[in-house]
């Protein structure tokens, strides 16, 4: 297997992180990866639904802590490195949102700091009922802020500042109750659960997916008049779509829909 590996099923493509030697951590060659198979990705309209887990006993770990060490022997201490680093993570992380496919995470073992963020970025996530979530790099001296971002937009701010601040896990039950995961299942049932639920989304028109996922986190940012002039600007574009009309005329009909895209 390749550092990061794919195997589609259908419209589903599964991206499986492949360094379990090191948690699959977010080294440079793994963040080069990520890159490049979502820009592939983002062109391939035969595939609506995307799937990513991790090799090993952890789902990710986040940065390569060994990396950055060697990063700081430059002359100036690391500083370009690691404005470079986070930018490069930053990219990853905006290409995920700015997919047109949903994104799941199927995550398991542990998804701490980058990792974490690697979760929240997603667009869904369902967990092993035994992983744990942090945003520990306090723990080392290092403020999880780059996670922050991710994990912010996905948690109330007081139990995010918590995590962040105490460097403390939380179990499954706790990121279900704060909204960090959509369901957690036993390890068995993992694969499965995660199958089914990117095959039920993949049935959809995947334009109406696509122009749904976009103007949802677009409208997020918006005040509230705005996201409605918006949103109701992506209905009517919406509407206007002949396999929208084949949807509709399908569902009277009380039959499957015949869709182009």
């Amino acid at each position: 297997m390749a550092l990061l590996d794919r195997t589609d099923t259908g419209a589903v493509a599964h991206l499986t992180m492949n360094a379990p030697e090191r948690l699959n951590a977010l080294s440079d060659a793994m963040l080069a990866a990520l890159k490049s198979e979502l820009a592939t990705l983002s062109t391939q309209k035969h595939i609506r639904v995307v799937i990513l887990s991790g090799m090993g006993k952890a789902f990710c770990a986040g940065h390569d802590l060994k990396e950055m060490t060697a990063g700081r022997q430059a002359e100036d201490g690391g500083r370009a490195y690691f404005q470079d680093l986070f930018a490069r993570c930053t990219e990853v992380m905006l290409a995920i949102r700015a997919l047109p496919q949903p994104v799941i995470a199927q995550v398991h073992g542990i998804a701490t700091a980058a990792g974490c963020q690697l979760v929240a970025t997603c667009d869904m996530a369902i967990a092993e009922t035994d992983t744990r979530f942090g945003v520990n790099g306090v723990d080392i001296g290092l403020f999880c802020s780059t996670p922050m971002v991710a994990l912010s937009r996905n948690i109330p701010r007081k139990q995010a500042f918590e995590m962040l601040s105490s460097g403390q896990f939380i179990d499954t039950t706790r990121a279900l109750e704060v909204g960090l995961i959509n369901r957690a299942v036993s390890s068995s049932e993992l694969a499965a659960e995660t199958q089914a639920l990117a095959e039920r989304v993949a049935s959809k028109l995947g334009a109406a997916v696509r122009i749904g996922k976009q103007g949802f986190y677009d409208q997020l940012e918006m005040p509230l008049e705005a996201a409605y002039a918006h949103t109701g600007d992506i209905m009517v574009q919406n509407m206007l779509w002949q396999d929208t009309a084949e949807g509709i005329d399908a569902f009277l009909e009380k039959r499957p829909p015949e869709w182009d895209q």
